[in-house]
């Protein structure tokens, strides 16, 4: 199935249709309460909970007996608050780091996880293959109702955002403030933790416990590149996890034996480095555009100072000299007299060289502006 197929089945063909929705869906709800996960510095949150999950769901299996994804995220859900609740209580309780404890509750939990999926592969009346698809994910198989429970969390999460909106901006960037306040801090990051695991438990049935993590965090980190406002990168970060979750898709659709949760992961990999690079805020090709800016008027300054201070003996500002005088000054370059005589600051003439007014004023104020840092300096 090639792109053009794809987009034109996509509003006619049910299967296409729903895994499409849902991608998008999971994609924006996760940049959403991502961007959350990466202020805080809790990063590695999302990939402990995804795997302290996966007992959760062998364990429903094996107390109903039945694959029923409802059932199983159900467990899901449990098993993953219960791992939440050990990182808080060891780094509240002990002397462990919190990223001690998401290392030893991701370990733990998905040992025992993958402990109990080998157990139910060896029962004679279950089959793993029903399993598998939450370590790897299966988009496949969401049905409509798997959509509509993710419309339905995606908009109770974007209530719950909007309504505490100041609450949890003032908890991200100074809780000793919020305290102050009177805002019961503990309730809400019980809340936005919550909310993250609920939205990591939705995932598993798409991405897998192995991929989660990069889907919660992948489209927060891109965004965090492009702008410094909390609105405006929860906006960015769950449009760019929406664009992803519809892109691999459409890839994973067109393609034969491509799954869909990894080409989904990849997609949102590339806008994180596209970001990375290309940001008009922290890209690396803009840093490094600035820095050579900067290095270029440096060095534009130290010539014209150093023209300032040939020049300034004279009467005449505008009396010419011989560009070979300036063979001494380290650094000169022909390049740097054609730019300063594009800036305006002087005026070539053959082999001579001679300041302008514009020139003479810039040079007078930078000259003055050393004496009063040397004279702060040495005070």
């Amino acid at each position: 199935m090639s792109f053009s197929e794809y987009f034109s089945l996509l509003f006619s063909d049910y299967t296409l249709r729903t895994i499409s929705l849902g991608t998008a869906l999971l994609g924006a709800i996760c940049g959403m309460l991502g961007s959350f996960a990466v202020l805080r510095k809790q990063s590695l949150l999302g990939d402990a909970i995804s795997h302290a999950a996966l007992p959760g769901i062998a364990l429903a299996f094996l107390i109903t007996g039945a694959k029923d994804s409802n059932v199983l995220l159900l467990g899901a859900l449990v098993s993953g608050l219960i791992g939440t609740f050990w990182i808080r209580s060891m780094v509240s309780k002990t002397h462990l780091k919190s990223d001690t404890a998401l290392g030893l509750v991701l370990s733990l939990f998905f040992g025992f996880g993958m402990l109990l999926l080998t157990f139910i592969q060896k029962q004679p009346n279950a089959n793993q293959a029903g399993l598998d698809k939450y370590l790897f994910g299966q988009a496949a198989t969401l049905i409509e109702k798997d959509v509509q429970i993710l419309l339905l969390v995606t908009t109770a999460s974007l209530f719950i955002l909007l309504l505490f909106w100041k609450e949890f901006k003032i908890l991200l960037f100074d809780v000793e403030y919020a305290n102050t306040l009177g805002f019961n801090t503990k309730l809400l990051d019980i809340l936005i933790t919550f909310l993250i695991v609920l939205a990591i438990v939705l995932g598993l049935q798409t991405v897998g416990v192995v991929l989660m993590s990069a889907m919660l965090l992948a489209p927060a980190a891109a965004a965090r590149q492009w702008t410094n406002k909390l609105s405006v990168m929860v906006g960015l970060a769950a449009v760019f996890g929406a664009f992803s979750g519809v892109v691999g898709t459409a890839i994973s659709a067109s393609q034969n034996n491509l799954s869909t949760g990894p080409v989904i992961v990849l997609i949102a990999g590339c806008i994180v480095f596209i970001s990375f690079i290309f940001s008009h805020k922290r890209g690396l090709l803009l840093r490094e555009y600035k820095f050579l800016q900067n290095r270029r008027e440096l060095h534009h300054n130290k010539t014209l100072l150093f023209m300032y201070d040939i020049a300034k003996d004279h009467t005449n500002i505008g009396h010419p000299h011989a560009i070979k005088i300036l063979n001494n000054f380290h650094g000169f370059t022909v390049k740097t007299l054609k730019q300063l005589e594009t800036k305006g600051f002087i005026l070539v003439s053959g082999q001579d060289w001679s300041l302008t007014e514009k020139g003479y004023h810039h040079a007078t104020s930078m000259f003055k502006k050393n004496e009063i840092e040397n004279v702060n300096t040495t005070n």
